[in-house]
């Protein structure tokens, strides 16, 4: 065009970038993760370890990445011309988040069913005598038991009291025979497998709150195990369907339909999350919750795990190294000032999991009143506490399917947004990749795509679903993500160098990035993610889902599925390395350097990118100057001199 731009598809305006960005990086985890783990870990002494990771681990990373983007206008699947030998990271990017999309789409599945069942004139999870309820429901509104109920046979008086990570319910009763049974480790424990008693006749008894069972014997329907997949359950099949049509209509014309999509699916979340939130503090025993999750306990701060579990949280829910940041960031303007978009949404990703810690514990203490419990033995996370407990609550509201229509509708938002840039990362890959036979025809391929993931991810609507839910969630992301994180430390700071690319910054936004960035991208960001990974792996355990072991074949499956996105990185070494020439150590120093493809986006910088790419091939390594140029400030001696028309890197 005019400007000397590859035509390009870009953003209509910087506040669809900003809202999409938010969009990726703030998901249901910030809701049923993160209060939790605030709590667990030292209340509000937990967000030093959490800001301290978001500023030293997150945000680099964050800022490298949507630099990369915006500087190649490339998406994450061939920006890594930028180093040849590493081409393979940008097809593990694309895979990773293909596969996340096939089963992530799972959560929003369920989450319309629960949406669609909010219409009901009774809420079904709000008590027993269903056709899915067993014997053993409890229904804590006046205790009426399901079909054929042995609790009604037992003569036994119960009051309300409920464990909501396990969805077992405790009942104080008049029967002595049960309550002498019951051990005092399984009274409310977080822990507890189950809350179990004997009967008049000695015989055991596992009793569930109505809750518990609509999620497991309604939504799930669950088999005995991943050996048993049983039958395709059609109302999640269904469910699973609606979301990808959902997912594909979003995303029908690219960036233009998701920019203006994003101005409902990110910003209507805070209003809800704003009327839960003042609903939830008029309700009694919301203070005791809320002051459960911010009481700091500093002695918290000395355990590793503590700082682990912060690091982790940070990691995974800005996202990095999925290839979405660089796929989105890919569609900027040349010129756009995408520090200012990193910082406001990587902070709003940090401040939305805090601001929904209150809108969740107010909920809790509420529960934890009306049970006569403490907070913590309520306090749960992930689908237990989105799926099973606040549904628990929002059915004792009044008019509860309002409350429950306008919970299950924000779930659904956040996790379309986050969906979002995951399966864009695939989609402008394959385009990027046929760019003459697929770019005219973007609607077919998203929408072919999006039947092909349906497909494959059928198994998770099937009654041995949640099994197979349960193994891609835990193998998937399981050490690609960080591994691909440490590559991009190595390539941009040191390989590439921190140098050249401040150098690439400086020619979009007209300044270099500060000191204290570039060491993060170098040496300190690097440090921990190897740390993390480290132990990681040291304290990596095998996936179990409600007491069900995963057999040894299942995670033998799951740790190759584990490798998958890894594969592409050796393989593309060797195809680089064969395409040079000479010894081996001209074709690896070769393959190294940057692809004669790799430069700007705006084409009218490419002579001046050129000229300053002969000026650093003629030089020393970037680090050279550095150690000297700290030597001299040490030890007074004399600086290096860089070639004329250079700036100066620290």
């Amino acid at each position: 065009n005019e400007d000397g731009e590859e035509e390009r598809e870009q953003w209509t305006r910087g506040l669809d970038f900003i809202l999409s960005l938010i969009g990726y990086a703030v998901g249901v985890s910030n809701l049923w993760r993160f209060p939790y783990l605030v709590l667990r870990n030292g209340g509000g002494a937990f967000l030093i370890p959490f800001f301290f990771f978001l500023f030293m681990c997150g945000i680099p990373l964050f800022y490298l990445e949507v630099c990369l983007g915006q500087f190649s206008g490339i998406s994450s699947m061939f920006v890594w011309k930028v180093c040849p030998l590493f081409n393979g990271v940008g097809f593990g990017m694309v895979i990773v988040s293909g596969m996340a999309c096939i089963y992530y789409n799972a959560v929003l599945s369920w989450v319309i069913y629960y949406l669609v069942s909010s219409f009901q004139r009774q809420l079904p999870w709000a008590k027993c005598g269903n056709w899915w309820n067993t014997d053993r429901c409890i229904n804590y509104r006046g205790m009426e038991p399901g079909k054929d109920s042995t609790n009604a046979s037992l003569g036994l008086n119960f009051t309300y009291a409920f464990n909501t990570s396990t969805g077992y319910i405790f009942q104080n009763t008049t029967n002595s025979s049960l309550m002498s049974s019951l051990k005092a480790s399984e009274m409310g424990l977080m822990h507890s497998p189950s809350l179990r008693g004997s009967g008049l006749g000695g015989e055991e008894i596992k009793y569930r709150s109505a809750a518990e069972e609509f999620w497991q014997f309604n939504v799930l329907r669950k088999s005995s195990g991943l050996e048993d997949l049983g039958g395709l359950q059609i109302h999640t099949a269904m469910c699973l369907l609606a979301a990808w049509v959902l997912v594909c209509l979003c995303l029908i014309r690219g960036i233009k339909s998701l920019g203006c999509v994003v101005y409902v699916t990110v910003l209507l979340p805070y209003v809800l999350l704003t009327i839960f939130l003042v609903r939830g503090l008029m309700l009694p025993g919301a203070m005791d919750g809320i002051v459960f999750y911010l009481k700091p306990d500093f002695s918290k701060l000395t355990s590793l795990s503590v700082w682990v579990e912060a690091c982790v949280q940070v990691f995974y829910s800005l996202g990095p190294a999925w290839g979405g940041l660089i796929t989105m960031s890919s569609f900027n303007k040349f010129h756009n000032q995408c520090k200012r978009d990193v910082l406001i949404a990587s902070l709003a990703d940090g401040l939305t999991s805090f601001y929904g810690g209150f809108v969740i514990f107010s909920v809790i203490g509420f529960m934890a009143k009306e049970a006569n419990m403490s907070v913590t033995d309520v306090a749960t996370q992930g689908p237990g506490l989105a799926l099973v407990a606040y549904p628990e609550a929002i059915s004792k509201l009044p008019i509860p399917q309002f409350w429950a229509v306008l919970f299950f509708l924000m779930l659904l938002l956040l996790g379309l947004d986050s969906q979002f840039g995951q399966f864009e990362t695939v989609v402008a890959g394959l385009m990027e990749a046929y760019p003459r036979q697929l770019r005219s025809k973007r609607i077919y391929l998203t929408f072919g795509l999006a039947l092909f993931s349906y497909l494959v991810s059928l198994p998770i609507a099937t009654e041995g679903g949640i099994y197979v839910f349960t193994l891609l969630d835990w193998f998937v992301s399981a050490f690609c993500v960080m591994i691909t994180s440490l590559i991009e430390c190595l390539v941009i700071g040191w390989i590439y160098g921190v140098d050249r690319f401040s150098d690439d910054i400086q020619m979009m936004m007209g300044k270099r990035p500060g000191i204290l960035m570039r060491l993060c991208w170098t040496v300190i960001t690097p440090s921990i993610l190897l740390c993390l990974f480290i132990f990681t792996c040291a304290k990596y355990s095998l996936p179990v889902y409600d007491g069900y072991v995963f057999p040894m074949w299942a995670n033998g499956i799951g740790f190759f599925i584990s490798i998958i996105p890894l594969i592409p990185i050796p393989v593309g070494m060797v195809i680089a390395l064969s395409k040079q020439k000479g010894s081996f150590f001209q074709r690896l120093r070769s393959s190294l350097r940057p692809a004669p493809t790799w430069g700007p986006a705006m084409k009218k910088y490419s002579a001046l990118y050129s000229e300053r790419q002969r000026q650093y091939e003629s030089q020393p390594h970037w680090f050279i100057f550095f150690f000297h140029d700290v030597k001299s400030r040490v030890f007074g001696s004399s600086r290096l001199s860089r070639g004329s028309g250079r700036i100066r890197s620290y």
